[in-house]
């Protein structure tokens, strides 16, 4: 098959690689941080009451009722606000709108695996910081002079959480810098940043769905910041797609932000479970790194990471193996249900022998 009609650009990119979504046959996924449980009631309730005849018209360009929602839960102002079809678009736009500078931007040298695609694609320069010996972001390790900064807070796949003091502090020596803080994971046990907003006109905080509100087939995200931020994103937002989140999505993301004890419920019940499970894990003698997330990144010491993902694959059980430097020789193990970590307990110890 020819290539010959590809922009140049085309045969420069090295696309990211999405977690194993296999449809062969039935897998315990362990490998794509999903959570085991499903959406709210209210989120269903949504969907049983939602009238199809909404779906002819096109849905609220601004997701006005959406953005008030967030608002109001966060404590900001709608003008603070900007939604978009999954945390990765946010991000995308985010990088286009704020992170192409004359500078190189800064980002971990062990982080989300879509930065440098971003990077490639928007033709960004970057310059990576090493994690430290424990794998732990130094914010005192980041230059200034930088064309950004951007942090997953907790990190992937480390799962290692900054407390709220290191941040405010990467803000303030950075002042003439966008500071992205890609919050994911941070349900699962991090201080969220959006405290920080009013203080700093450089923040700029992601969140999103798909993790702790049990919504990645949905495809919504979110960011946070001062009115000037928001409004870059909604520039390029409408340049690139003025109705991102449809109108289903949007109902669906009200019902589950109304429904806050079953979000507390489930998030409480994967952190208990990530304690379990990293109890698990060590006593097959494993390490694992202290986890804010939904995952858990663990190593074996007689046993390579290759070795063990391709054993569990062989047996019904995804996770997650990164071939790339200081993570080969590691896992990245989503927290799952209580029944489908014993599993996996019981599947390592046959292996382990």
């Amino acid at each position: 098959m020819s290539n010959r009609f590809w922009s140049p650009i085309v045969n420069e990119l090295d696309p990211y690689v999405p977690g194993e979504q296999p449809q062969d046959q039935q897998y315990i996924k362990l490998n794509t941080n999903e959570s085991p449980y499903p959406p709210a009631p209210a989120v269903a309730a949504a969907l049983a009451s939602f009238d199809c005849e909404q779906l002819r018209r096109y849905p609220d360009p601004e997701s006005l009722e959406l953005r008030d929602a967030l608002a109001e839960y966060h404590g900001l102002a709608r003008a603070q606000v900007f939604v978009g079809n999954g945390s990765d678009e946010v991000l995308a736009h985010a990088f286009q709108a704020l992170l192409q500078k004359s500078s190189p931007i800064l980002y971990p040298d062990i982080s989300y695996s879509f930065y440098p695609v971003y990077c490639a694609l928007y033709r960004i320069e970057y310059a990576t910081v090493p994690l430290d010996a424990e794998f732990r972001i130094d914010v005192d390790a980041y230059r200034p002079g930088n064309g950004g900064i951007i942090i997953a807070n907790p990190n992937a796949p480390t799962g290692i959480a900054l407390p709220l003091a290191a941040i405010r502090r990467l803000l303030a020596n950075h002042r003439d810098s966008v500071v992205i803080i890609d919050e994911a994971y941070v349900d699962f046990g991090a201080e969220s940043a959006t405290s920080l907003i009013e203080d700093f006109d450089n923040l700029l905080v992601v969140q999103t769905f798909s993790k702790s509100r049990n919504l990645a087939g949905l495809r919504l995200g979110a960011a946070f910041g001062q009115a000037p931020l928001i409004e870059a994103l909604q520039r390029i937002k409408n340049s690139f797609n003025s109705y991102p989140v449809d109108s289903l999505a949007g109902a669906c993301a009200l019902a589950s932000i109304a429904d806050e004890d079953y979000f507390q419920k489930c998030r409480q019940r994967i952190i208990a479970s990530r304690e379990r499970l990293a109890d698990g894990l060590t006593a097959l003698d494993f390490e694992t790194l202290p986890s804010n997330s939904n995952f858990l990144l663990a190593s074996h010491a007689g046993r390579p990471a290759q070795a063990l993902y391709l054993e569990l694959k062989n047996i019904g059980i995804l996770v997650r193996h990164f071939n790339k430097p200081r993570i080969d020789n590691w896992l990245r193990i989503t927290v799952g249900s209580d029944a489908e970590c014993d599993r996996l307990l019981e599947a390592l110890r046959q292996i382990l022998g």
